[in-house]
């Protein structure tokens, strides 16, 4: 008979060396696979280098500012408001190196909306057929934040009893000694499950003929519900939560797919193929 595993006792240190910690190693690691997907993309579409490089560019750095800005703006407001500056410092109040804590996902994902909107409306492209190509890499860099998560022993699940919990030792002292579901897990297994069916879904089957809309709105459909879920695993992120029906990522979360849900249904109501788009943008880059 095979004996069950009690839990997993996640003992791993979030710093590799030095100010060196996982996080930033899997963050950066998730930015370039989003990248090298990306460039495949931009082949398949016959768009240029150099269009690629700003869009990449400038993607990184609003997902950035938004995780940052959305976390404090979402659950620590009153941070926000007391210490604007800090916010985007790898620093506290004290001026000590605390490297980046807090970034929230949903920030991330409208800070990207914001963006490719300015971004389609500079080089005349159709915003949802962008969507739908930022939509078929971004998961595999979301997936490689949830593992950066687990090395930091954060975002834990709540007191479980299923043999694959994780005893997280590191961490906040709140949340250790107590197998927990390992909700960052659950939340990358999602990712890059989704990641690469969509992938497969844009190169292998339509073979970039998507029906605008379709490929973002089963994102975020897949990821914000499954993140509605998932929620009910996981200890309360901020104090304010406890009293709360539904937390905030919850909360987040509603919106984003009911935005999902419109693009999908539209996506079946107006099964147009646009490639013309492209042909606009190379034009635009030759004239410069």
């Amino acid at each position: 008979m095979i004996s069950t595993l009690a839990y997993v006792n996640w003992t791993v240190n979030p710093v590799l060396f030095g100010i060196v910690r996982w996080y930033g190693i899997f963050l950066a690691l998730g930015f370039v696979l989003a990248y090298l997907t990306l460039q495949q993309v931009f082949k398949v579409e016959k768009l240029s280098n150099k269009l690629l490089d700003q869009l990449t560019i400038w993607t990184v750095l609003w997902t950035f500012v938004g995780l940052r800005i959305g976390h404090f703006l979402f659950y620590e407001p009153e941070y926000l408001v007391r210490h604007p500056l800090l916010v985007l410092l790898p620093i506290d109040e004290n001026w000590s190196f605390i490297g980046y804590q807090g970034l929230a996902s949903h920030g991330g994902v409208l800070a990207i909306i914001l963006f490719i909107l300015y971004f389609s409306w500079k080089y005349k492209m159709n915003i949802l057929w962008l969507l739908d190509r930022m939509a078929v890499v971004v998961l595999v860099a979301a997936g490689m934040v949830r593992l950066g998560n687990l090395m930091n022993h954060e975002i834990v699940g709540s007191i479980t009893n299923v043999s694959w919990a994780f005893n997280f030792t590191r961490g906040d002292h709140n949340v250790t000694g107590n197998p927990r579901h390992p909700t960052q897990l659950y939340e990358a297994i999602v990712y890059f499950i989704t990641y690469g069916t969509l992938a497969y879904y844009y190169f292998k089957i339509t073979k970039k003929n998507v029906p605008p809309g379709r490929i973002v709105g089963i994102l975020l459909i897949v990821v914000f519900g499954s993140r509605f879920l998932i929620e009910f695993l996981k200890e309360i992120q901020v104090a304010k939560e406890s009293t709360m029906n539904l937390n905030i990522g919850q909360w987040l979360s509603i919106p984003f797919v009911l935005l999902g849900i419109f693009f999908l249904v539209y996506s079946i109501v107006y099964r147009k193929k646009i490639s013309h788009y492209v042909e606009v943008v190379n034009e635009k880059e030759k004239s410069k």
